[in-house]
């Protein structure tokens, strides 16, 4: 059990340029860092300075596949290639490995886990893709779920200012319970905890069951 109030806030679909950039000046203001599980074909000459902003502020960049597809209907060597491809594309950006992998859609099989030689992520989210959930409705679902060891899911994608709005207060909320904001990588390390193969993790001690 994760004894120390470490909570990793990470963010998915991105770059995009006019949301990434607003949710790194809240993660700037709050002096805070989180992690970012990036679309390849989002990586692109004018999204690109969003990647390097992100890791020069200490946050870490993750792989969320090329296209987004939903990936156990694909052929083995289609998973290598949505996930090799965004692999390369922050290693030139940024020098360094990816760790973990948020399977679109959360949808994986055994069959992603024996190709993808990296850590699988969920984590808690609160449906921040719907427009029609608020941003306080946003704040409350995030709120609520807090505990040590926690992963916080959330998107930056198109338009998505209402997620902006909620880290407003969600961040600043959670430090004022003593939480403090790590890279997904940090929480295992400073949890004491060595992530695994053939599980996908809700927070640093907790593995979710069932393929979904």
């Amino acid at each position: 059990m994760v004894e120390k109030k470490l909570v990793a806030l990470t963010f998915d679909d991105g770059p995009t340029p006019g949301i990434t950039d607003q949710v790194l000046d809240v993660l700037e203001t709050n002096q805070v860092v989180a992690s970012f599980f990036l679309i390849g074909q989002k990586i692109t000459e004018k999204s690109e300075y969003l990647v390097r902003r992100a890791y020069e502020m200490g946050c870490s960049i993750e792989n969320h596949s090329r296209t987004h597809p939903g990936m156990p209907e694909l052929k083995d060597q289609e998973i290598l290639d949505e996930v090799s491809y965004t692999t390369e594309q922050i290693v030139r950006i940024t020098g360094e490995q990816p760790k973990f992998f948020r399977p679109p859609y959360i949808s994986y099989n055994q069959k992603m886990y024996d190709l993808i030689d990296l850590y699988f992520i969920c984590g808690y989210g609160c449906e921040d893709w719907e427009p029609s959930v608020t941003a306080q409705e946003r704040i409350n679902r995030i709120l609520h779920d807090a505990k040590p060891g926690f992963i916080i899911l959330l998107h930056d994608m198109e338009d998505n200012v209402q997620t902006v709005e909620a880290i407003k207060t969600i961040i600043p909320a959670l430090k004022e319970q003593g939480y403090e904001f790590v890279t997904v990588r940090d929480l295992f390390q400073k949890s004491g905890i060595s992530p695994q193969k053939n599980v996908i993790y809700m927070g640093a001690d907790e593995v979710r069951k069932n393929y979904e």
